[in-house]
């Protein structure tokens, strides 16, 4: 389960990256149609996580904060791109979106099911 569900969230944030640079070099289909894709991608991030939730005995205060930086991280990586698209300023964005990144990863990996016992 955890594989898929760090399979998904990896393939996603690579489609982020490839679709703001897609967009920085004026490529509008291409970025289009990567936007698309990471939306799908978002949902399988969410299914899986969803997936891996539900098969747990015992949910914790900080499973409840994986499912909350998850969402927000998310919610970021879309806020950049759209507010890109429109030509809004994305700094703020862009720091709440490695925060999030950074403390969901970190949260995953202290977690009972994270794939290494670093913390």
């Amino acid at each position: 389960m955890t594989h898929a569900h760090i399979t998904t969230w990896v393939v996603a944030l690579i489609l982020f990256f490839v679709a703001n640079s897609l967009f920085k070099s004026g490529k509008e289909k291409p970025y289009k149609i990567t936007h698309m894709i990471l939306r799908l991608f978002y949902l399988l991030v969410i299914g899986t996580g969803i997936w891996i939730v539900t098969s747990l005995t015992n949910i914790s205060g900080e499973y409840i904060a994986k499912i909350v930086l998850g969402i927000w991280t998310i919610g970021m990586m879309e806020m950049v791109l759209v507010r890109s698209k429109k030509g809004k300023p994305t700094k703020v964005f862009w720091i709440q979106f490695f925060v999030a990144l950074i403390l969901t990863i970190i949260l995953g990996l202290r977690l009972p099911l994270g794939l290494f016992d670093w913390f």
